[in-house]
């Protein structure tokens, strides 16, 4: 596996402090709230180990990528191995979040470029893994729909104890779609006074028809009403 130190004016950022919450103020009220989600999501394995977990929302900018690397980060600091991959192969963020290039990642392990060993990144949260996007595809439906993704996921669950997939929205492409089908589980992610409710449940409904386990909603961005101490949080 290639290391990965990040930079410390990269991780000292205003916005990868507003981004990576978690790893620099593991303290903070906003933290204590994605451990909550993080908990939620272990009750929900008593059932069936969630171990390959999506997180998508219904449309674009509404902290879905946000709040699958803080989540990523949180199972980390239980000690547990932790691959968070870049699966939006239209617009891919998690390089930018963690300040790193793209060169290689998900698509150079789905087409058969590089093994998965060889091209994820250990970061400078412990137990914590990246794996990039990687070049943009052309038919990013198609490579999700794969036989390559069949043993992505197997090779990947076996070797990490968590995989968080980063996903586009799905209103906007048949991608997360796909791939909910292959997971374990799905978080879709809402923006307070922002994500329209009609749009929300049609997300919900296509969750549904792909046959995911739809683990929860985490409302994002919702202000604190007086005598809260927590939840309020600018992801984009």
């Amino acid at each position: 596996m290639r290391t990965l130190a990040l930079k410390k004016k990269k991780m000292n950022s205003k916005d990868s402090r507003r981004k990576l919450v978690t790893a620099v103020d593991p303290k903070s009220p906003i933290s204590e709230q994605y451990r909550t989600i993080r908990t939620n999501i272990q009750f929900s394995s008593v059932d069936k180990e969630m171990k390959a977990i999506m997180v998508t929302s219904s449309g674009p900018g509404e902290g879905k990528s946000t709040t699958a690397a803080n989540l990523a980060v949180t199972f980390a600091q239980l000690g547990k191995k932790v691959l968070l991959v870049d699966a939006d192969l239209r617009k891919p963020t998690v390089h930018h979040t963690f300040g790193i290039n793209n060169l290689f990642g998900f698509t150079t392990v789905l087409t058969k470029q590089k093994t998965l060993e060889k091209t994820v990144l250990e970061t400078s949260v412990q137990d914590l893994y990246i794996l990039t996007s990687g070049p943009i595809p052309p038919n990013p439906a198609e490579l999700l729909s794969s036989k390559s993704m069949e043993q992505f996921i197997e090779d990947a669950k076996s070797q990490f104890e968590y995989v968080i997939f980063d996903t586009p929205p799905l209103l906007a492409v048949a991608d997360p779609q796909i791939l909910a089908n292959q997971c374990d589980g799905s978080i879709m992610v809402v923006y307070s006074e922002k994500t329209e409710i009609d749009l929300a449940k049609k997300a919900k409904e296509l969750l549904e028809h792909a046959q995911s386990k739809l683990l929860g909603v985490v409302l994002n961005h919702k202000e604190a009403q007086s005598g809260d101490y927590y939840y309020y949080y600018g992801a984009k």
